[in-house]
């Protein structure tokens, strides 16, 4: 995949989850009651960021959160229609909807096809209840297979779940199960993250306080190994660190972030990029309800030095299976950044952790659990 210029996504934050789960920290709020107002909100933001993406045709279109299923119809489509009233939408735009598995009903899915939604995320992170309770999902293990079951009778072709691995009381053996069965249902993209302990989050406190035991980096590298394993034998291509895909079946969306494609973010805490600057909403939700009400501002913006689009060209790009392409990195930013760069990777490629094949910079199959650690020691100093 490449990037094209002429193409741009929108994300819409929803920022409403029916629970706090214990290892969250994306900006939401377990109360509705301020759901009317920021509809309202979001409505006035998406008209006054028309400009933001320069005509852009928009290619992709992403309901993210917090839990954009707990939005009724009806409250969907009156965000679609400003959407296609307002900015150039492909015909066969790829409109994703992230719902959890108690929010699927046959009705749902049904009204959510009749606006346009092609593509379900559904966060499962596990079929067993020991976990889902751990973790303070909101659904029920039975729920995570029957909605996986009612997508695809709805006719959803795309649909993507969401894991988590290196849960401490998950086995692999369990973890094996999780991943087995998920490719029985027949999902053909599957994200899995691992469990990482956020700052000021239910897990960070039950750690410290020794309620529960804390994460293993070990038992989650073994988990990572087992799951490229299974998948890629199961005929997954591993594109991109925590993603996964059968028959091409890639998230355009997200591959246009990683590929540097435009994007508009809107609603609290959604950011936004146009190759020049960056911008993120506040998050605070009566704040950013306030702020568009009265025509204050609630961004921030950073146009982005050299520096910072080096360091973003890296990161993204390391993180896919079509890599850094040199050439195009050398034609950005010179003959003299390209040869630091050079010499940069040579620790990594005599470690096996990074490969170099026809100018393409690629991250190996050892490096890949290491991804983060590995693109930050290549980052150009300020």
């Amino acid at each position: 995949m490449k990037i094209n210029e002429n193409k741009a996504g929108i994300y819409i934050h929803i920022p409403f989850c029916r629970k706090a789960c214990h290892y969250c920290n994306f900006h939401f709020s377990t109360s509705l009651q301020q759901k009317a107002a920021f509809l309202q909100a979001l409505h006035k933001e998406l008209e006054e960021q028309k400009s933001y993406l320069n005509n852009k045709s928009i290619q992709s279109i992403y309901f993210g959160g917090g839990t954009p299923s707990v939005l009724s119809q009806e409250e969907l489509a009156a965000i679609m229609e400003i959407v296609h009233t307002t900015y150039h939408v492909d015909a066969n735009a790829e409109i994703t909807l992230e719902a959890n598995p108690d929010d699927i009903n046959t009705t749902y899915l049904q009204e959510l096809k009749s606006i346009g939604v092609n593509r379900m995320s559904v966060g499962i992170q596990s079929f067993y209840e020991r976990d889902l309770l751990w973790m303070n999902r909101s659904h029920t293990a039975e729920q995570a297979e029957k909605c996986l079951q009612l997508i695809a009778e709805a006719g959803f072709e795309k649909i993507t779940a969401d894991f988590i691995y290196g849960i401490p009381m998950l086995s692999h053996s369990e973890w094996i199960g999780n991943i087995n069965k998920v490719i029985q249902f027949g999902v053909n993209h599957i994200s899995c993250y691992a469990l990482t302990v956020e700052p000021k989050t239910a897990l960070q406190h039950f750690i410290a306080s020794g309620k529960t035991a804390g994460i293993s980096d070990q038992h989650s590298a073994e988990q990572f190994a087992i799951l490229t394993e299974q998948l890629n034998a199961n005929g997954f291509e591993h594109y991109e660190i925590s993603n996964f895909a059968k028959n091409g079946a890639y998230a355009l969306h997200n591959s246009s972030y990683w590929l540097g494609n435009h994007y508009l973010g809107v609603g609290p805490s959604a950011h936004s990029y146009n190759g020049i600057e960056r911008k993120w909403n506040i998050a605070n939700n009566a704040l950013y309800i306030q702020a568009v009400e009265n025509k204050l501002p609630y961004s921030e913006i950073e146009i982005l030095t050299v520096i910072q689009q080096m360091n973003e060209l890296i990161m993204t790009s390391l993180r896919t299976m079509w890599g850094l392409d040199l050439n195009r990195f050398k034609q950005q930013f010179g003959e003299q950044h390209t040869s630091t760069l050079l010499h940069n990777i040579q620790s990594a490629e005599n470690n096996k952790l990074l490969i170099t094949n026809e100018n393409i910079l690629t991250i190996s199959p050892e490096g890949k659990f290491l991804a983060d650690g590995i693109i930050s020691d290549l980052f150009f100093d300020d």
